[in-house]
């Protein structure tokens, strides 16, 4: 239990009114009940806590509760959540399963009611939502919003299970999040006009102004595999009103390292107005959703940080509702034990599932980009051994295969650029979004090693490469981890350093691995189902020309 606190001082940062004053606030309850201007000024600062108003839990691999425990050291006291990981694995049970966990630790965690599971028609999830089960998520107080509308094609096409997912959220006056990577012109116009009021999706300066344009809000992501700070960050200058801070997919050791703080310093550091800053970072979000989250004003819920200054803004406490939380980088939120719940079917592989028989001509080779979620699409002569296509590192063309983990079926082969891997194999239950396996190796012996311990564990992430076996179990649901988050962000942390002197040039190897099975993500990905070209969405052959 965490006791709260009576009173604090210091100068108060008032980010609805645009000012900052030496004072005390007084609480009661939770919530703030007197704030007194003085004259005296503090060494340090008090300003509104930090929200994440776009992630997906289960991408840190960590639990609500770890995820809580780490996140208030970094000042974060609220996030808006979109549970469909652990929904295309385990349905509307596993919303409930994150619900449940989030409840147990002073955090607030806001729900958004997962709108695409599965995301498209064209891969093997483990569950389904339809419209009557988001009517009942939406029903409930801490869904905030109908979350991210990936199924752009049919909002377009007015999709009728689309259109009235869409309708119950206006029904229930819930915002509904978008999610349109390149839409542009007429469609991004037809797109917002729906009702869709956001994305976090942009790459571009142009694509957010745009965007704006037609009323929606961005949302600038910082995560670990898509970057886009430093790219949107200028329309912040203008245009502060409509953005807000998110990280959508954050793995573990970055995480350890820093959160939304990380997002709010580099805006300042860019010349971005503080207050405009601290808005985007908390007023924004807070109220776009309506969620039950203090700006420091009376009445209003203990929610806030102590920092040294606006400039440095090391983080000394954080405090929700009047409880402190964290302080000088420790957690004081304690750790809890975890329920484990899965949806895992599947038997161990044999080398030569993973064979591929060669065809005369060219293969199309599917180009990773580094810091981003979008692929390209290359179409280049493969290595051929006895008749087989085969990983060609000195190219840096590699297999990669996705493995149906909720029934037995045969593995879907493609190939790859950009993961350098120059031995070994790395694989992952971490497959947005349906979470089969997916596995990238130079040869076919490693990548069913690779594969075969994640099924073993029933989910983890893994690399292999002569003796040596590296795995992360991730236990529940195949995509969290049952551990600490300092266990599971040493764990990631080693397997990502090996899997980097296997070869791999990539920033985040395994994040980036987990979004090459996403079919709504162009340009060309890889589901259980076979090679799919997102741009036309439909399906194509290994060796049909583009």
């Amino acid at each position: 239990m965490i006791e709260p606190i009576n009173q604090i001082s210091g100068n108060i940062v008032d980010v609805v009114e645009r000012k900052v004053f030496p004072g005390t606030i007084e609480m009661s309850h939770g919530r703030i009940s007197r704030i007194i201007a003085e004259k005296e000024i503090y060494p340090t600062y008090i300003i509104p806590g930090f929200i994440d108003a776009h992630i997906h839990i289960e991408s840190s691999m960590l639990t609500p509760t770890e995820f809580a425990r780490v996140a208030v050291i970094h000042g974060t006291v609220g996030a808006v959540c979109d549970p469909h990981e652990i929904a295309n694995v385990m349905g509307i049970d596993g919303i409930r399963y994150m619900m449940a966990d989030g409840d147990s630790v002073p955090f607030k965690f806001f729900w958004g009611a997962s709108s695409c599971v599965p995301a498209t028609s064209f891969e093997t999830a483990g569950a389904r939502i339809d419209a009557d089960q988001v009517e009942a998520l939406l029903k409930m107080d801490k869904v905030k919003c109908l979350s991210e509308m990936m199924n752009f094609p049919g909002v377009l096409g007015n999709d009728p299970e689309v259109m009235a997912k869409i309708d119950l959220a206006k029904l229930y006056k819930k915002v509904i999040d978008g999610h349109a990577p390149g839409l542009r012109g007429k469609e991004v116009e037809k797109y917002i006009s729906s009702g869709i009021s956001t994305d976090h999706e942009c790459v571009s300066k142009s694509e957010a102004l745009e965007k704006i344009r037609f009323g929606m809000k961005i949302q600038i992501r910082e995560g670990s595999a898509a970057k886009n700070l430093d790219a949107l960050i200028p329309i912040a200058k203008e245009h502060a009103d409509c953005c807000m801070f998110c990280s959508d997919d954050k793995h573990p050791d970055d995480l350890t390292a820093g959160h939304i703080n990380k997002m709010v310093q580099r805006a300042i550091n860019y010349g971005v107005d503080i207050i405009d800053v601290l808005r985007i970072a908390s007023l924004n979000p807070i109220r776009h959703y309506g969620l039950d989250v203090g700006l420091l004003h009376v009445g209003d819920p203990a929610d806030f940080l102590v920092i040294d200054n606006p400039k440095d803004l090391t983080i000394l406490k954080t405090f929700i509702n009047g409880g402190l939380v964290a302080k000088n980088g420790k957690t004081l939120i304690k750790e809890s034990s975890k329920r484990i719940v899965n949806n895992f079917n599947i038997q161990e592989k044999r080398v030569h599932d993973f064979a591929l028989k060669n065809k005369a001509g060219k293969i199309n080779i599917i180009e990773a980009v580094d810091g981003q979620l979008i692929t390209k699409r290359l179409f280049d002569k493969p290595k051929i051994v006895d008749n087989y296509i085969v990983s060609d590192p000195e190219r840096d063309i590699l297999k990669i295969t996705v493995i149906n983990r909720y029934k037995d079926t045969q593995p879907s082969i493609g190939f790859i650029r950009n993961f350098g891997l120059k031995k070994g194999a790395i694989a992952s239950s971490v497959a947005h979004d349906s979470h089969n396996i997916v596995s990238v190796g130079v040869d076919d012996k490693d990548i069913c090693r690779a594969v075969n311990i994640i099924i073993k564990n029933k989910g983890g992430i893994s690399a292999v490469c002569g003796d040596t076996e590296k795995v992360l179990p991730l236990p529940i649901a195949g995509i969290m981890s049952d551990l600490s988050y300092k266990e599971v962000s040493k764990g990631y942390t080693e397997l990502d350093k090996f899997a980097k002197e296997l070869g791999s040039r990539l920033r985040a190897p395994f994040m980036t691995l987990s979004f090459m099975a996403l079919l709504v993500i162009p340009e060309i990905k890889l589901s259980d189902k076979g090679l799919f070209d997102v741009s036309k969405f439909v399906f194509i052959d290994l060796f049909t020309s583009p």
